[in-house]
């Protein structure tokens, strides 16, 4: 029959020799509280530091990118590998979109909304509405202006979808993959880079222009001033969207090439709006019209250039 003794716990008989071999060794119950190592309390303390990391996206998102990448294992040449890019509900679609338009001061559009799951769905049917809004509302356009003129028969120029198309979705993909190239290119120099994958990338800039539908749709009004205060405002709502995603993930370079790079978005940006603006609304091909001469026997002739 098993004695008192042998029922007592071994572990707890090693703890008492160890106590008894050295009396000043430290203990810890688990009634007490842990303590916090001093650095890591001065981490969490960090003035700043917290709001770093949701601006360049560290952290739990770099865990969540790592999580999305593992779940998108299919290989690229099956349907299933880029079915995973359109996988985004309506209410997804419309929040990226409502943040594009309204975006928040001090906020990362990606670590926001599209690091958990970027997509091309938004971005493609954004670029292909916007393709056909400017080509519809530039030729509604160029026919207010110059409605009413005796010489002027109106023709719809259905190229301007083709130049539109090629325009947009041009800058919306060729734009991305050298800003892409250009941060993996910084990021092997400086190790504090935050770079951003293409399809994070292509996702920015097809939802930043969004903002230029409904714009294209008010440049059918024939005021100059009207148009230039629309692209105006238009810019300063997408490009604040494009610089506070792309500034922090250059501001620890150096700071000539980080201002540089951020302006070379800015201005990219710009041309865009500016160049479909004056092609697609401004129509100077018609601003002069050929004039008309009387002819002495009572017929008209135009004169031609």
């Amino acid at each position: 029959m098993a004695t008192a003794d042998d029922l007592k716990f071994q572990e707890f008989d090693d703890a008492a020799n160890l106590l008894a071999a050295n009396p000043d060794a430290t203990t810890i119950s688990i009634d007490e509280p842990v303590e916090i190592p001093k650095n890591q309390h001065s981490r969490l303390q960090e003035p700043g530091r917290e709001e770093d990391d949701e601006l360049l996206g560290t952290d739990d998102s770099d865990k969540t990118e790592l999580l999305a990448g593992q779940k998108k294992s299919a290989p690229f040449w099956t349907f299933e590998y880029y079915q995973t890019f359109f996988d985004v509900d309506t209410y997804q679609v419309l929040d990226r979109i409502k943040g594009s338009v309204f975006p928040v001061p001090g906020k990362n559009f990606v670590r926001l909304y599209i690091r958990s799951n970027p997509d091309l769905y938004g971005p493609f049917w954004i670029c292909a509405t916007l393709v056909f809004t400017i080509a519809v509302s530039g030729n509604l356009s160029n026919f207010f202006i110059h409605l009413g003129k005796p010489t002027y028969h109106y023709v719809p120029e259905f190229r301007k979808v083709s130049i539109a198309a090629t325009t947009i979705y041009a800058y919306a993909w060729l734009v991305p993959l050298a800003l892409w190239g250009f941060l993996m290119w910084r990021n092997s120099k400086v190790m504090n880079i935050v770079s951003y994958s293409f399809l994070e990338i292509v996702c920015v800039y097809g939802y930043s222009l969004f903002i230029y539908i409904p714009t294209a749709v008010l440049w059918i009004i024939p005021q100059k001033v009207v148009r230039w205060v629309l692209v105006v405002f238009s810019l300063c709502l997408s490009g604040s969207v494009l610089v506070m995603t792309f500034w922090p993930a250059v501001r620890d370079d150096n700071r000539r090439i980080a201002v540089a790079t951020v302006a070379t978005i800015l201005l990219l940006h710009a041309l865009l709006a500016v160049g479909c603006l004056a092609y697609f609304f401004d129509a100077p091909e018609l601003d002069i019209l050929p004039p008309i001469i009387p002819a002495h026997n009572g017929t008209v002739v135009t004169k031609s250039h």
